[in-house]
């Protein structure tokens, strides 16, 4: 099955939630996520339903989804095709999801599902997007914690976005964000980035991260970096901007030696050569050229992704999608 057209996908009551939770790998968290999801959604004036995306595990993962959508009717799944990625498993939960505000939500607990009762009274009472926001990393060391500190303060003074220091995915989008979203089908999705575009009345809520449940992050530096990299290339063109600036310095530190040697060699004759300076010099600018071509080359890919126009994702079965709508 490949990807659905945006459809009106709106089935559902008044008022009602989606938890979207993808997942990859978690068949140690499923069970003991749903047993702390439920009694607290359960206690909500609101129907919901709760829409897991496998990404592809290689665990029991799907088999254990399957069960909890045997056993209740307000379990949705979506099975992907294979291993597309945190943000293409966000994607197709945007896509399926039927609520008039959806909920992302890590299954691994680190996201407090506490805070949920609080988004939905600040849904309530106007706002379009309720963010959680991290006051404590306790689970990072101190180095990670100083470079996601980095890469929010310099996203956010190269994006027209508004972007918000220690965001996750957690939040609450009510449904015409969500619609606003689901236009967006660039293939380099940077979520953070996509939820954060739109705008829209925010609140934000803040709370403390425990440290994970169960297993360990899927995240490791080199992915995060290059996460950090699709940020800044998919929401700015300063990298480009940056080395325009570079060129021109550059040009003009260049001239002005050139006129430097003249004069000089003019006044005093002409010197023998060095040729460690010669050969540093010509390093360092074939450093800045090759660096300056790698940014292009990034932007330049990304182009190339694009217009192949390949889905985002491919969908292998869905689960719980017949049964009749909530109430």
């Amino acid at each position: 099955m490949t990807n659905p057209k945006p459809v009106e996908m709106h089935t559902v009551g008044k008022n009602c939630l989606t938890l979207l939770a993808p997942c990859f790998n978690e068949q140690d968290n499923i069970e003991i996520f749903y047993n702390a999801l439920k009694p607290v959604v359960d206690a909500l004036d609101a129907d919901y339903e709760m829409l897991f995306v496998d990404d592809g595990s290689q665990d029991d993962s799907l088999a254990l989804l399957g069960l909890l959508a045997e056993r209740d009717a307000r379990v949705k799944v979506v099975a992907l095709s294979r291993n597309f990625g945190k943000e293409a498993a966000l994607t197709a939960g945007l896509d399926y999801a039927s609520g008039d505000a959806v909920i992302p939500i890590d299954i691994d607990l680190q996201d407090p599902v506490e805070l949920i009762p609080e988004m939905v009274a600040l849904w309530r009472q106007g706002a379009d997007v309720v963010l959680a926001r991290r006051r404590e990393r306790r689970e990072d060391g101190w180095f990670r914690r100083f470079w996601a500190g980095f890469f929010y303060r310099l996203i956010a003074r190269l994006s027209d976005a508004p972007f918000h220091k220690d965001v996750g995915d957690y939040r609450l989008l009510d449904r015409v964000v969500v619609d606003a979203v689901r236009q967006m089908r660039e293939k380099n999705r940077f979520m953070k980035g996509l939820f954060s575009w739109p705008g829209f009345r925010t609140q934000v809520i803040e709370y403390d991260r425990p440290r994970r449940l169960q297993g360990h992050s899927k995240w490791h530096w080199w992915g995060l970096f290059n996460y950090a990299l699709d940020g800044v290339f998919s929401f700015s063109t300063a990298p480009l901007r940056v080395w325009t600036y570079i060129g021109g310095a550059m040009s003009l530190f260049s001239l002005t030696y050139l006129l430097y040697i003249v004069i000089k060699t003019l006044l005093y004759g002409v010197d023998l050569p060095g040729y460690a300076s010669i050969v540093s010099i010509v390093l360092f600018f074939s450093g800045i050229n090759l660096i300056g071509l790698g940014i292009i080359g990034e932007y330049l890919g990304r182009v190339f992704i694009e217009v192949k126009q390949r889905p985002l994702y491919l969908v292998r079965e869905t689960r719980g999608f017949d049964k009749a709508p909530l109430q």
